[in-house]
């Protein structure tokens, strides 16, 4: 059996609590090992559980402490290897998003939208739990090696790809997602002929996969908040289109990316 994706919970709404407990009480593939809306036993349960994840809440008023105490006194502890943070949070503050970034959060999801529920922050975890798991795997067996091998870097820029993608709304059941990805990765690694690529990878022709990868992009830029779409896509858009190009959009990605793979 695979090995379930461990989830630390720091929530101080019961309901919320309770919501993920009773999804998760009879799932295999994701464990709640702990739920607490103290910061201190937020980073204590880090240290005894190691989970994968943490789902966070900023601001704790019926506990104790707060999201961005816990967020430096992670950093504080200065772990081998730290869990993916998926902030979950009625704060809207970009001010606030980019302080709680710099802290090292890795994910922001909105409480006040319209699309978010329990149901959907499962979906996202197990959207990425291979990605999750392969990475800290390898991380752990580097033990005391100073340089990141290739594969390290390919499964780290994979996930950071996978969350860049998910902040503009690039929905998991889009059949352009995974190409839009694939092409990104391609272009970060120096790889030519991007779309050729992948439509020899997918068993597709080359307009079908061209078609999927702008559909996408478009239906993202329907249906995503505007400020959500400018904090997150920064480069600059044509208005008689108003949406990127594929590969302006690959380009984009790419580029921003590109430091963190070498």
């Amino acid at each position: 059996m695979e090995k379930a994706l461990t989830v630390l919970m720091v929530e101080d709404d019961n309901e919320e609590c309770n919501k993920f407990r009773r999804l998760l009480d009879s799932a295999n593939d994701i464990r709640l090992v702990g739920v607490t809306n103290n910061e201190k036993d937020a980073l204590k349960g880090v240290k005894d559980h190691l989970p994968d994840v943490v789902i966070l809440d900023i601001e704790l008023h019926n506990g104790s402490g707060n999201g961005i105490a816990f967020l430096k006194g992670l950093a504080g502890m200065k772990m081998k290897t730290i869990p993916f943070i998926l902030v979950t949070t009625h704060n809207i503050s970009h001010f606030t998003h980019e302080i709680i970034r710099q802290l090292g959060a890795d994910f922001i999801m909105i409480k006040s939208r319209e699309d978010y529920c329990p149901e959907s922050v499962i979906v996202f975890l197990r959207s990425l739990k291979v990605t999750f798991q392969e990475i800290r795997k390898k991380i752990q067996s580097k033990n005391n090696l100073t340089e990141e091998s290739p594969a390290d870097k390919v499964k780290r820029l994979e996930l950071r790809v996978t969350v860049e993608v998910d902040k503009i709304g690039i929905s998991p059941k889009a059949t352009g997602r995974n190409y839009l990805i694939d092409a990104i990765m391609y272009r970060t690694e120096g790889k030519p002929d991007q779309i050729n690529s992948i439509a020899k990878k997918y068993g597709k022709t080359v307009p079908s996969v061209e078609r999927a990868m702008q559909n996408a992009i478009n239906k993202a830029w329907i249906t995503m908040n505007p400020e959500e779409l400018t904090l997150n896509y920064t480069s600059r858009i044509h208005p008689d289109k108003g949406v990127p190009t594929i590969m302006e959009f690959v380009c984009h990605y790419a580029n921003k990316l590109k430091t963190e793979y070498r």
